[in-house]
């Protein structure tokens, strides 16, 4: 029912009422429940507590960490190539040049208090020792991104708190090159230079300048090329050009490249695995051996099993199913159908090496089936935005938001920056989440912690309210157990042998159980 106000009151009490039931009005019943607690003053240092790099690489981190500003930081055990900046956080410099574990304290301190975490540097060759965190600009821009949509990206995630909570990366997606046959100026011209080096279009006048401007915030920048002729919105890709393209990546500043199949199936010889597999071995290798850190992300919608073989040809992290923005909408919204697929992977899934089920499209997004449309509020329950993040935390995946960075709100924020639900996810045992049960009604998933407690999801995905329950000994653990609620990071109290509670339809009720015996793994 729709919200009037009568035309011939001015009364401000009115005026009020009518502003409150129009913003209820906006989510069809009330508005939706922020269940992330604010974050406190004091001082809190989040995101994962081991870090990979390569031996004498340039080394970039921004310790993520809450808490009221101005702050002061200061980093005992750091190698004499490090230097953090006591205002802002960034450690920065070369990473050490012998390999080896650099167990580092880390302290902030404001006004109101002092907090300290340790902070484990391992040099060796394994990048990515806990998921990526950040944000890709494909399910907002499409084919039309530019310098200023990603600068204003990385001030976004500065300005919001995101990067606080860990997120780093800020990816530049497809349509940053130049496109052949294009009549669109900005678009036009030799799609590389004399020497075969790749061109970036008019929209991205200056590609080192922007990788200098996104990490001067502490942030990292990724980009996106194809080993086909062309990527998937038509624009130059890396085919003929992988060893120059690679050097390019070096070259602009990059630390990230995403390699997305597209028109590279149009020069395969036929569909065998060794031809799927050989663009990707072809550019893992030449990005292994670049002068910096560079994490490959492989995008080929899981053709090959390719969660088999990923980590063998240096993917940092590997796509296991289609467009998650292109899944179908049944009974249950389409990010459900990628979450179930990629949940059956658990096994192939660990420090350096994740399966990736594509982006968090939640807040404002933009519809993947009518891109020439203007991003709008998302259409998930906030139940469903709710489950959305626990799956895709439970399950160690990469932590990618692709929704408008500079429409972000207090909701959106409280879903993708819960400090304790990214610990799950930034893990460092490494382990994602193993589907314990599911049914028609029910989907639960079991992920074991460094510190020997268990994360477990109770997810309702039929079409009423339902009562959901994990007994002690079907998990593994003798004894009574500590629960805490995770989204309302609460404690429960101690359960004698098993926890139950209800769930509402499409919700997610996301525990931490701490045991005080584990009988079996």
């Amino acid at each position: 029912m729709g919200c009037k106000l009568n035309r011939r009151s001015r009364s401000f009490s009115l005026i009020l009422l009518w502003m409150a039931c129009q913003s209820l009005s906006a989510f069809g019943h009330a508005l939706p429940e922020v269940r992330t607690p604010k974050a406190p003053a004091t001082p809190r240092i989040n995101g994962p507590v081991v870090y990979g790099t390569r031996a004498g690489h340039p080394f970039l981190y921004r310790i993520p960490c809450t808490g009221i500003r101005p702050m002061r930081f200061s980093v005992k055990g750091l190698p004499a190539s490090l230097k953090v900046d006591q205002e802002s956080g960034i450690i920065s410099g070369l990473s050490p040049k012998k390999q080896g574990n650099y167990i580092l304290s880390v302290k902030a301190t404001n006004k109101l208090g002092t907090t300290s975490r340790k902070f484990t540097v391992v040099v060796g060759d394994k990048l990515g020792l806990t998921p990526q965190m950040g944000w890709n600009d494909w399910y907002t821009h499409y084919a039309h991104p530019t310098d200023g949509n990603i600068r204003a990206a990385a001030d976004a995630m500065i300005s919001s708190g995101m990067a606080d909570y860990g997120y780093q990366y800020i990816d530049i997606d497809d349509a940053w090159a130049r496109k052949p046959g294009s009549d669109v100026p900005e678009l036009m011209g030799p799609p590389r230079d004399k020497n075969g080096s790749i061109l970036s279009n008019n929209r991205f006048p200056d590609m080192k300048a922007l990788t200098d401007f996104i990490h001067s915030r502490g942030l990292k920048a990724g980009i996106y090329s194809s080993p086909g002729p062309l990527t998937c919105a038509r624009f130059d890709g890396s085919y003929g050009h992988e060893e120059a393209d690679a050097q390019r990546v070096s070259q602009w500043g990059f630390d990230l490249l995403k390699y997305d199949m597209c028109s590279y199936r149009t020069v395969m010889k036929d569909r065998s695995l060794p031809e799927l597999q050989k663009p990707y071995i072809k550019m893992g290798s030449l990005v292994h051996n670049l002068d910096r850190d560079v994490v490959f992300n492989m995008c080929q919608y899981g053709m090959g099993d390719v969660w088999k073989w990923g980590a063998a040809v240096g993917g940092s992290s590997w796509r296991t199913t289609g467009d998650l923005g292109l899944a179908k909408n049944d009974s249950l919204p389409g990010f459900y159908s990628v979450g179930f697929a990629n949940a059956a992977l658990d096994k192939y899934a660990g420090p350096g090496g994740w399966n990736d089920p594509d982006y968090i499209l939640i807040g404002t997004v933009g519809d993947a089936n009518k891109q020439g449309l203007s991003p709008q509020p998302t259409r998930l329950t906030p139940e469903e935005q709710y489950s959305y993040m626990s799956m895709w935390s439970l399950m160690a995946s990469p932590l990618f938001f692709s929704g408008d960075m500079t429409k972000l709100d207090k909701f959106t924020l409280g879903v993708l920056d819960n400090s304790e639900v990214i610990d799950i996810d930034q893990d460092s045992l490494g382990k994602q989440a193993k589907i314990f049960r599911h049914t028609r009604q029910e989907f639960i998933l079991v992920k074991p912690l460094a510190d020997g407690s268990l994360a477990v999801g109770l997810f309702n995905v039929g079409s009423v309210p339902l009562r959901m329950s994990v007994g002690w000994k079907d998990l593994g653990l003798e004894g009574s157990a500590q629960v805490r609620d995770v989204w309302r990071q609460k404690s429960l109290g101690s359960f004698a042998n098993s926890f139950s509670s209800q769930v509402a339809v499409h919700d997610v009720v996301l525990i931490r159980i701490k045991p005080r015996k584990i009988t079996k793994k």
